[in-house]
């Protein structure tokens, strides 16, 4: 009986670190792509400097979870005391590094928000200094989403990109595009430019994004909680199999 109860285990461990291996490969893949996607992710990522660490976080974290659970899988079938006590320390410090950095996520929460974001645009984004980081990071973000500002083009007044463009109460990445077959450029270049509504992209950046992204985050949020749960009946197993080998 007790040698099916440590076989159970065993097998219910496997298992465990199978699942952790597979949401390793996950965070890793979402991590590659995010730093190497040419369509413009990348860009929006490092307008906060906080997000651009958290991508490099994923990376490493993803890349831990995937040899953890080869590993993990490994020492199961091995039934090896030292490697499951090896393998338990090595999670129990993983898993404890997820919670310290949701917990850290919680805190800066305010570096994410609206209030955030408008004051950084005012204060730093020029408009054509494409040899500027943020502006030109603001610049492909308005261009892939086709929104303005924030959270409107009224983001601009009071700014310093008003204070170097003073003729212009937009700027050009603003303007909306053709969409007709064979048609490219601006619909009316300086009818957006003087702050004509009918020729201007008047959703704000903040609402395009999150709306584009809602489903990636709450898949992102749940399967944070899965891989930590996961990750804690795994250090269950790996005592109890690790107290059941003689």
């Amino acid at each position: 009986m007790e040698g099916d109860c440590l076989s159970c285990i065993k097998y219910l461990m496997f298992v465990f670190n199978f699942l952790i291996f597979l949401g390793g490969s996950f965070l890793l893949g979402v991590g590659v792509w995010v730093v190497v996607d040419p369509t413009g992710f990348r860009e929006i990522v490092a307008a906060n400097p906080l997000l651009f660490t958290g991508v490099y976080i994923i990376l490493a974290m993803g890349g831990m979870l995937f040899l953890l659970g080869f590993l993990g899988c490994c020492r199961a079938i091995r039934e090896n005391k030292c490697l499951l006590l090896f393998f338990f320390m090595l999670i129990l410090i993983i898993f404890l590094a997820e919670l310290a950095a949701a917990i850290l996520a919680f805190i800066f929460r305010e570096h994410l928000t609206r209030e955030y974001f408008t004051k950084e645009l005012k204060k730093h984004y020029q408009g054509y200094n494409n040899t500027d980081v943020f502006t030109s990071t603001w610049n492909a973000i308005m261009n892939t989403f086709d929104c303005c500002g924030v959270n409107s083009p009224e983001d601009f007044e009071e700014s310093i990109f008003r204070i170097i463009n003073p003729s212009e109460m937009v700027p050009e990445a603003c303007c909306r595009r053709n969409n007709h077959v064979g048609e490219s450029g601006f619909s009316n270049r300086e009818e957006c430019l003087s702050g004509s509504m009918l020729y201007r992209n008047n959703k704000g950046c903040y609402s395009a994004v999150v709306d584009y992204f809602e489903m990636y985050i709450y898949v992102a949020g749940a399967l944070a909680i899965v891989v930590l749960t996961i990750e804690l009946f795994a250090m269950v197993f790996a005592m109890c199999l690790f107290r059941g080998i003689q």
